[in-house]
This record gives C-alpha cells, structure tokens and sequence, in this order.
C-alpha cells in the first residue's frame, strides 16, 4: 500500500509515513511502570491520539496489563446526567474496548446492578484486584462540565490514596488526554458567575492533585523528523539531504506535529519533490497562505482575549521577554494551545511559523488603518528589478518615508511600535514572494535580529534603539558575529533613534567595512537637522 503523509486523525505506521516516537512514548510507559496518574494536555493537532495509540500498543506488548483506551467525545447528555447513567455508561464503553483488545475479559465489566459510585467503587476494587489494568480516556475535556464526572475523579483520587496506603485496588494507571479547550470555557463561564480564576484552579486541584507532571516533550527533534524522511526516502530515493532538510524543517516548525507534516505533503503533492532548502522555504510560504483549521483558532483566541493578543504582540514584534508563569491564564491559554512554549528565558512564540502569523495579523490590521501600503507599493518598481529585491534602496526609501511621516509628537509610539512600523512598510513589498522573522536568540531589551527571505534572497537586518556611540558600535560587532555564523557577507543595521535632535553623522544611509564584512548603517529620527 502506497503511503502518504498525513494531517488528519491519527497515523497509521502502514499507510502514513511517521516519526519514530519511540523514546517519547517508552518514557510515558515508564509513567504507567511507576502506577502514575496524569493528564496528556496540548493542542489540537499535536499528535496526542497518534501517540496514545504507540502507547496502547506499547502497553498490550507486555502481557501483564490490560489496556482499557475510550473516547469521551461522543457521549451524550444522558450518560452525565446522572449516577446510574453514568456508572452503567463508563462500563458499557470498558466492554466495548475490551472487546477489541481483551475478549475474554470484556464480559466481566457488564453489571447492571452497579448504579451509582459506591457500587461502582465497590466493583472497580473487584475488577483490579490482582490486575494491571490501565484506563486511558481520550477528549476527557468534554466531561469536565458534568457534575458526576468531576465526583467519579473524587473516588478515584480516593481510591487512589487507598491503594497507596494498602488498602484497595484500583487502576493501576490513569490517563486523562485533552485539549483543554472546553476547561477552558467552562473557566470563563464559573469567571462570568463569580467564581475566581484562584477558586478555580483550588476546585480542581482538590480533586486531581495525585496526577503526576506530564513534562515529556510532545514537538519532534531533528532527529526524529529524520527517521519520517528516511522511510520516504526509501520508497522514492530523491537524493535529498534528509540530516539538512530535518534541521530545516525544525527551524521553522519547532517540531510542531502538524506543520512537519503539512510542510512534508505539500513539498510531496505541490511543489513536485522538491526536497532541498528551496523546497521547504517554499513550503512554508505556502503554508503562510493557508486558513487552517490551526490558524483560524489562534486568530480566533486573539480577537476574542485581548490580554492574549497583547501578550502576543510582545512576543512577535515587540523585544520585551516575559517569565512562564503557567497560573497566569492567559500564559496558560497560549501553552494549552500550543501557541506559546517555555525556553531558558522564558515564554516564547512556539514556532517562527506562528510568529509569522501572529506578526502579519498585527501588520494587516494596521495597514488596514495606515497608507503604508500604497506607499510601499508605489515604490516597489524601483526596489524589486527582475525579481531581486535591493534591500539597501529599500531601506533608504524607508527613512525618508520615515522622516516624512513622523515627528516628535509621535515619540511615544514609536518607541513601542517602531519594529511594526517597518514591517507594514515591508510587509507588501515582499508579500506571495517571500516571509520574514525574528531570530529568537537575538531578542532581548536591546536589539532584534530580523531575517528576510524573498526567493532565493536572504538579508539579515539588526534592528535596535540609539544607546549612544559605545552601543551603536557594539551593534557592529554583534550584527558581524551573526553574518559569520551564517556566512553571509553583508547585513544592514536598522537603528531608531528617539532623540529630540538628530545626530547628523547619520544624516545619509552609508555602507561600513568592519571586521571583514559590509554592513549598510541606517539610523532613524524623528526631529529636524
């Protein structure tokens, strides 16, 4: 059977080309080994039910457990309406799974006369007994609104405690998978009735305080993305570079699930295998244009929490860094999501293809409000000459624009928003032809490293505020150091200065030989020479 790279539903190893997860999911075995309960949460299209499925099978390897896996996305009303609904329907969905997995046992799990929690207690401590019995429910985020479910976790946490202290059975592991997005309502709607964000969090720790820290990285490594390229490879023999283009691909999605295989089919079925550097750029572009599903949530959370498409902002084309605080809501709202993701400095943007969105969602809407585009526009002829784009007249259009533009009165925005300001300008120059980012290793309070592709094309401009001759010089060497790493010969240095009174050495753009490399000095004011 011809396979395919997929993004929809879960991977099948016969029909879909897929990342060895192997070593993600034998550290999640180790959790179950260790009789641990806990909560699989993140994003949609993630890869949690392709990974629930390794898990399931790496679990029915080992002889000595009975595996029960059940989805809660398609139980009625009916089922939490109640008790003797709830208890009758839990055990007709374990009968269900065990009929697929373990014939033998499912006609144990059929009791009618267990019809509410104390029988249920009662039943589950016989059914465990002497057994390694692991329950794992999928969607389980679609329950958390019933009542009776939240008192079925009560039990088990009892249950729980019991069994650690001797004196029940119960599950030997518990595992809840979720998105988290309907917690996340259900918080909003208890925020809308009065109940605080802290009662909240207090509510359900009560009850799901033994649930062990799920801290295994769910994105794929380099590494990982390799093992996909190399069964392809093996069925087409492309003679791409897999190491080169699995870095590639991880550079731009983090390892993201979605995205490494959405970049993978469209260089598959659009861009006709074309497996180099060029190819996945391509991809990425494509992907850019796209209105996913995983698109359309993100724009939709940013409009509908507007602490959320600050934050956001700050991140994508602000240079202010923010410590994780998993307690702040809207921290936790991205990281659910699997917008945000935590690194040694703290919370970041998970993706440089999410940046990229977030950042021309915050440029669309001004340009919506600005004449920049036309501006841009109207000089585009002069800028880009047969395709190649001439960053240095661009650049120097730009500070006239500037100049034109903005006066002292506007200080304070600028001061805020100078980096959106040139991304609106450049935003239409390079649009369907190209895409832009911020280097995160290069962001802190100071200056920001912005790389620029348009076709085959790549500039590196460091973009930063005026903090004086010692700084200005500084900026330099870091901007030279940064061209050595990727071998490039020339870059450009965007500077705001914010001074009433312009220094007039700046007067014109100007090319600067330093350190064997050319770099292309533009600084910016507001005031009059």
């Amino acid at each position: 059977m011809k396979r395919e790279f997929n993004i929809t539903g879960a991977c099948v190893p016969n029909k879909h080309y897929m990342v060895d997860i192997s070593e993600k999911v034998e550290k999640i075995f180790q959790m179950v080994e260790d009789e641990s309960y806990f909560i699989i949460k993140r994003g949609r299209q993630y890869g949690k039910t392709t990974t629930i499925g390794r898990l399931e099978k790496r679990i029915a390897d080992d002889a000595s457990y009975i595996c029960i896996s059940m989805c809660f996305q398609y139980a009625d009303d009916q089922m939490f309406a109640g008790e003797e609904g709830f208890c009758r329907g839990l055990l007709k969905l374990i009968h269900r799974a065990l009929s697929e997995t373990h014939p033998e046992e499912a006609p144990l799990w059929i009791n009618e006369d267990v019809s509410d929690l104390f029988k249920l207690d009662d039943f589950l401590c016989e059914r465990c007994t002497g057994k390694k019995i692991v329950l794992i429910i999928d969607e389980a985020d679609e329950a958390y609104n019933y009542e009776i479910f939240v008192r079925f976790m009560k039990m088990l946490r009892a249950k729980f405690l019991s069994r650690t202290a001797g004196e029940d059975y119960t599950f030997h592991s518990f595992i809840l998978a979720e998105v988290g997005e309907r917690g996340m309502q259900n918080r909003e709607c208890r925020m809308q009735n009065g109940e605080s964000d802290m009662e909240e969090r207090y509510r359900k720790q009560l009850y799901w305080n033994i649930a062990s820290d799920f801290k295994i990285d769910m994105s794929f490594s380099a590494k990982e993305i390799e093992t996909m390229l190399v069964e392809y490879e093996n069925d087409y023999h492309t003679g791409m570079n897999i190491s080169e283009i699995a870095q590639k691909i991880r550079f731009y999605t983090n390892g993201y699930p979605y995205l490494v295989s959405r970049v993978c089919l469209l260089i598959e079925e659009e861009l006709s295998r074309n497996w180099t550097i060029e190819g996945v750029k391509e991809a990425i572009q494509l992907i850019f244009k796209e209105n996913s599903t995983l698109f359309s949530v993100l724009i939709k959370k940013m409009e509908e929490n507007r602490e959320f498409s600050n934050l956001l902002y700050d991140l994508a084309v602000g240079r202010r860094r923010y410590p994780c605080n998993v307690h702040y809501p809207v921290m936790a709202l991205g990281l659910m999501f699997g917008f945000l993701a935590r690194d040694t400095q703290g919370l970041v943007i998970h993706n440089r293809i999410f940046e990229m969105r977030i950042a021309d969602y915050f440029v669309a809407m001004n340009l919506s409000q600005s004449h920049e585009k036309e501006t841009a526009q109207s000089s585009a002829s002069e800028i880009i000459i047969d395709n190649v784009f001439d960053m240095e007249k661009c650049l120097t259009k730009f500070k006239k624009h500037y100049a034109e533009i903005y006066t002292e009165k506007d200080l304070k925005f600028l001061e805020n928003d100078g980096i959106l300001i040139f991304l609106i300008y450049l935003k239409p120059l390079i649009n369907d032809r190209g895409f832009c980012h911020f280097e995160p290793q290069s962001r802190d309070h100071d200056r920001i490293d912005l790389i620029v592709d348009f076709l085959r094309q790549q500039f590196i401009i460091e973009i930063k505020p005026w903090y004086g001759d010692k700084n200005h010089e500084e900026a330099y060497t870091q901007l030279v150091g940064y061209l050595k790493s990727k071998n490039i010969d020339h870059g450009y240095l965007l500077t705001f200065d914010f001074r009433k009174k312009p220094d007039e050495r700046f007067a014109d753009c100007q090319w600067v030989d330093y350190d064997g490399k050319r770099i292309f000095d533009v600084v910016l004011s507001v005031g009059t020479l």
